[in-house]
C-alpha cells in the first residue's frame, strides 16, 4: 500500500510542566533553546529545526515525568487540514482537535501513542 503521507520530520514533542517560568528558565537559560512562540499556558522553542513545546497543566493535575510524552508532533510535506483529516477518518481513525484549537490533527497510533501531523504552511 502506498503511503497517503510523507512526513518531512519530527516538528515539536510536548512535555508537560507544573510551573511554565520555572520549565522555560530551564530550556531557555540553562539549555540555550529559544523562544519560537507562547501564550499563558504553552511555550514552544526551538532548538535547531526541532522543538519542544512547554504545556503547564491545569492545578491538580500531575506531571509523569520519565514515563510519559503527551504526544509527538510530524510535519507533513503536503496537504490542508480538511483533506488529511477526511484521509485519516477514512481510514477508520478517530481525529480530534485541543483545548483553544480545534483545527490540530489529533489522533493515536494502534498503541494508543498520541500523535499531530502538521500541515507544511504552519
Amino acid at each position: 500500500m502506498e503511503s497517503p503521507f510523507k512526513v518531512t520530520g519530527i516538528d515539536h514533542v510536548v512535555l508537560h510542566v507544573t510551573d511554565l517560568a520555572r520549565a522555560k528558565k530551564f530550556y531557555i537559560d540553562f539549555l540555550g533553546m529559544a523562544i519560537d512562540h507562547e501564550s499563558s499556558w504553552q511555550c514552544f522553542l526551538k532548538c535547531g529545526s526541532q522543538g519542544i513545546a512547554l504545556f503547564e497543566l491545569d492545578e491538580g493535575e500531575e506531571v509523569h515525568g520519565g514515563s510519559e510524552v503527551n504526544h509527538m508532533a510530524l510535519r507533513l510535506a503536503a496537504g490542508d487540514y480538511d483533506r488529511v483529516k477526511s484521509t485519516l477518518e477514512t481510514a477508520g481513525i478517530k481525529v480530534h482537535g485541543r483545548k483553544n484549537d480545534p483545527h490540530c490533527i489529533y489522533f493515536n497510533d494502534p498503541d494508543g501513542h498520541h500523535l499531530q501531523l502538521l500541515m507544511p504552511n504552519e
